[in-house]
């Protein structure tokens, strides 16, 4: 049996120092109880919101997030490992979900599709998302990857360990309010569900940290701001699905620890045969698609043309 944490992030959206620090404490706290796995969350550098502060937030592959990545798994000889927003070299942003171990880098994966106004700051990616660590292969997953089939193809029976984690937003308390938390208690309870029932489909633990707190931001193409918040499903569960630790959204930052075998078994659960693992809902499907629309092109316009200005010196 080998202790593991997930951390659960309150984050400064858009403050990379803060972040870095306010990760380092966390990961410190779950090193120091004896954890040898640690999962950071989705975005762990920036947090995540539809803010122009993200727009240049983004991180070398060699830069602060994965130096940060480095020492912790090196203070502790652990396997530590979290998503952030990372330039490469072709001046893309990617959503990297890198995983280190005390001898460096042992793998990365890049999130396959942005989820809704994600889709303004970084482009999706391709990789299976397996990598070697030490004598156990990995999987990792971010965030809405666990609503999809094509993620449970390409993990099932195929790792011994899935390291994961998201910044799941709730829906709005827009009017009519009783069709909109209807539908928000339907969200949340989705959020927790994609991130346990994972391991039912794939064969193996999850390790699944989360964002919590509040986010306020403008809402993309609509008069109205968002309000919300998010949802928080931070938790550990052995290879059965069978969730071991967790903390919930209203407990606010903190460490999830528990003790999970890292080995395969057998799934318990078929993928269904569509698109998606879970109903996402009217709304999130909606947003879903109307986002990606906006989205693609803010990204060329803010993310990409800055990039362009930058490496050629032009501040016109």
């Amino acid at each position: 049996m080998v202790l593991a944490a997930a951390i659960q992030l309150e984050a400064v959206v858009g403050d990379v120092s803060a972040n870095l620090h306010i990760c380092e404490r966390l990961a410190d706290e779950a090193g120091r109880a004896g954890a040898r796995i640690i999962a950071l969350p989705e975005f762990f550098t920036t947090g995540i919101a539809f803010v122009d502060e993200l727009k240049d937030a983004a991180l070398p592959p060699d830069g602060k997030a994965t130096d940060l990545l480095i020492a912790l798994a090196r203070r502790y000889r652990a396997l530590v490992g979290g998503s952030f927003l990372c330039r490469d070299t072709d001046g893309h942003v990617r959503n990297a979900y890198f995983a280190a171990d005390a001898h460096g880098v042992v793998g990365r994966h890049d999130k396959d599709l942005p989820t809704m106004w994600e889709n303004a700051f970084y482009v999706g990616g391709h990789d299976d998302g397996v990598f070697r660590a030490g004598n156990h292969d990995v999987g990792a997953a971010v965030c809405w990857e666990l609503m999809r089939t094509g993620t449970v193809k390409r993990l099932r029976s195929r790792v011994d360990l899935v390291m994961t984690g998201s910044g799941w937003w709730s829906i709005p308390p827009w009017p009519p309010r009783f069709v909109f938390d209807r539908w928000e208690r339907r969200n949340a309870a989705t959020a927790r569900r994609a991130a346990a029932s994972f391991a039912k489909y794939v064969g193996a633990p999850v390790v699944h940290a989360a964002h919590a707190g509040e986010v306020r931001c403008p809402m993309p193409w609509l008069p109205m701001p968002y309000r919300g918040h998010f949802e928080g499903a931070t938790l550990i569960t052995d290879a059965r699905g069978e969730v071991i630790a967790e903390r919930r959204a209203e407990q606010g930052a903190g460490v999830v620890l528990g003790e999970i075998e890292i080995d395969r078994r057998a799934p318990l659960l078929d993928p269904p045969k569509g698109f998606w693992l879970h109903p996402r809902g009217p709304l999130p499907s909606a947003v879903w698609h109307y986002q990606r629309w906006h989205g693609r092109p803010w990204y060329r316009r803010h993310v990409m043309r800055a990039a362009t200005a930058t490496a050629t010196g032009d501040r016109g």
